[in-house]
């Protein structure tokens, strides 16, 4: 009943022979492992073709759904990590395949006559292989993606006569944005792979037509393709399969954070295999010449002599001018990709940028499957509005010329400045380093070292040279006479006390642990408390309570009168979250520092939402999470001002 199907269905359409073609192609030579890359390739188009129908179900290509679609693909649709993994990795994969499959094209003389025109079929088919990487680069519309892809937009505008009419039309206006996304997302699912299956077709039909180039068809005897070179295209093919599965599973496809164009994204590279070129055009020399000489001159020159090796190889010793270009060419595009692999890896503010952007991948998602969800405004609002992401980075903005943070400047970079011969030199802090503001060793360090915790004061130049101003001293003040008893307060008797002011301190402030309350004995909150106020110390202490200088201390924070000041910083709340809005608002009134102040005033430098940000970072009032702070880099901080940057990296 089978025979009879089949024969039946073969009078219809004749597919016995064309099967028949197909399978039993001649191999001269036999079946050799070096003829698999072209099927392999075709294997990573067809796995390609099939995890985006399934990835195109799910994903909704708009500049408010894009990212938010890809994350719900990646964890929270069955199976959607490894369906976007399959087609990340074998993305990446073809291009390797496709190098090697190009090389060994030209090395084995397969581009000469006949088969010319299948030659330059396969380079069309490499600048839509390489297009729909590109397109795809930028349709999960996170910040690696989004930057990455502005590049080559930016590349296109330098085109000579049309470059700003083609980047406009294939950005969707004179605007990089969501137009951008569904122009790339047409070209990406539709037109792109529309014309490789059109393109493909046409190869291998050249390609059979022509047979397999063999460069020594005595060594074995010939074949068929069935099932000697089948066999061996099957196992490359399962080959393939395993590692791109393999990487699906243990690796997984990277999501970065959300696009967010109001922010500069220093971390962004292009994929590893557009590296070589991004690193090329770093070259001084290139840069003299341009963006388009670089991009599109040199390229293109490059690309016309690949394209013209088939009329190249039709003198004498052409065919080895094509071999040897094709090796320097390869050879130099691994030394530029390997060259920015290792300037990258040795580059502190990418290392800093990279960690940072790891950083927000892993915040955004522990918010997006928090309890309140992604939302209507989208995945990016949730970091716009999250203490602990946007901290560091107001901190970095506004609060680092002055203090540090753990030695950094609150986004885990040391700080560098101009030395007097023009080199970078460590930048020493001229404010006290805000690290662990709030904290029991922060309240005990002003407790009992008062001098040497706020010493960063005297790098400031409004401390060498005060004029006839009178400044804040850390070494003579009346606290610093106070914290400088020491032999007092380290006594036996006094140890109890100073636990008990520290804890008061502390509860005052009122600091969160990662985004959780703090419980506090309160007990001993209420003895620091009496010990701030009204003074029970052992022994002869130069004053015995805060309250003999600081008039308010000991209550929730409250704005008091200039009256009440006394010339001394309001200590009611000191550190709480209502202290230090009123203090970055107006650090000079004062209830607060008063003529003493050289800190500016931020009431008119943040907006309301942003020093609201800064200080729920800073007293830990956040979503709780598991991403890690920044390393502290005090040690490494901890040279000498006006040692040379390269010195002091080397110490790290």
């Amino acid at each position: 009943m089978i025979r009879s199907l089949l024969a039946w269905l073969d009078d219809r359409t004749g597919y016995a022979g064309v099967l028949h073609e197909a399978l039993y192609e001649r191999v001269p030579g036999g079946a050799r492992w070096r003829y698999v890359w072209g099927s392999t390739l075709v294997f990573t188009f067809s796995v390609q073709m099939i995890t985006g129908f399934f990835l195109w179900t799910a994903y909704s290509p708009s500049a408010n759904t894009a990212w938010e679609s890809v994350y719900y693909i990646q964890n929270e649709m069955t199976f959607g990590s490894i369906v976007r993994g399959l087609h990340h990795f074998t993305a990446q994969l073809m291009i390797v395949l496709m190098a090697v499959h190009l090389v060994q094209v030209i090395i084995d003389g397969a581009y000469k006559a006949p088969r010319e025109m299948n030659f330059w079929l396969g380079l069309v088919l490499m600048q839509i292989v390489l297009g729909l990487s590109l397109t795809g680069y930028l349709l999960p519309w996170d910040q690696k993606g989004y930057y990455a892809t502005q590049v080559a937009t930016k590349i296109m505008g330098n085109a000579p006569v049309i470059g700003v009419e083609a980047q406009e039309l294939i950005q969707g206006g004179p605007k990089y944005g969501h137009h951008t996304l569904t122009r790339f997302f047409a070209l990406h699912a539709g037109l792109l792979p529309a014309s490789l299956v059109a393109f493909l077709g046409l190869h291998l039909y050249v390609f059979r037509r022509h047979g397999l180039t063999v460069k020594d068809e005595n060594h074995a005897p010939e074949t068929t393709f069935w099932p000697d070179q089948v066999l061996k295209d099957g196992v490359a093919c399962l080959a393939v399969l395993l590692l791109v599965l393999g990487l699906s599973i243990w690796k997984g496809a990277e999501l970065s954070a959300p696009a967010n164009p109001a922010e500069n994204y220093a971390a962004a590279r292009p994929e590893w295999y557009f590296l070589f070129l991004f690193r090329f055009l770093k070259f001084e020399f290139i840069e003299h010449f341009g963006l388009a000489f670089g991009s599109i001159y040199v390229p293109g020159a490059l690309m016309a002599v690949v394209a013209a090796m088939p009329l190249l190889g039709r003198w004498a010793g052409g065919h080895k001018f094509n071999v040897a270009f094709t090796w320097v060419l390869t050879i130099g595009i691994g030394a530029l990709t390997l060259l920015a692999f290792y300037e990258d890896g040795n580059s502190e503010s990418h290392q800093a940028a990279i960690l940072e952007a790891h950083r927000d991948s892993e915040r955004i998602k522990e918010l997006a499957g928090g309890p309140n969800k992604i939302p209507v405004s989208g995945a990016v609002t949730l970091l716009r509005e999250d203490p602990f992401t946007q901290g560091p980075r107001l901190f970095a903005k506004h609060c680092f010329g002055c203090h540090r943070y753990d030695g950094h400047d609150g986004r885990g970079r040391l700080v560098y400045e101009n030395g007097a011969d023009g080199k970078q030199v460590r930048g020493m802090p001229t404010a006290v380093d805000l690290g662990d503001f709030g904290s029991p060793s922060w309240m005990r360090a002003v407790v009992m070292d008062y001098s040497n915790h706020f010493a960063d004061l005297k790098n400031a130049a409004w401390f060498k040279n005060p004029g006839d101003a009178e400044v804040l001293n850390p070494d003579e003040s009346e606290m610093a006479d106070w914290s400088g008893d020491a032999e007092a307060l380290n006594s036996p008797e006094n140890a109890d006390n100073v636990k008990a002011l520290v804890a008061f301190l502390v509860a005052q402030a009122a600091h969160k642990d990662n985004g959780q309350e703090v419980v506090a004995d309160q007990n001993q909150v209420e003895r620091g408390r009496v010990l701030a106020v009204e003074g029970d110390w052992a022994g002869a202490i130069n004053g015995t309570s805060c309250a003999d200088c600081h008039s308010s201390i000991g209550s929730s924070f409250k704005a008091v009168g200039d009256d009440d000041a006394d010339g001394y910083p309001n200590l009611s709340g000191y550190g709480s979250a209502a202290w230090l809005k009123s203090f970055l608002a107006n650090p000079g009134a004062a209830q607060h520092y008063g003529e003493k102040n050289q800190m500016p005033s931020y009431a008119d430098r943040m907006t309301a939402e942003e020093l609201e940000l800064l200080v729920r970072w800073l007293t830990g009032d956040y979503a709780p999470t598991a991403v890690e702070r920044y390393d502290n880099r005090l040690e490494a901080a901890s040279v000498e001002s006006g040692e040379p940057a390269a010195e002091a990296a080397e110490k790290e």
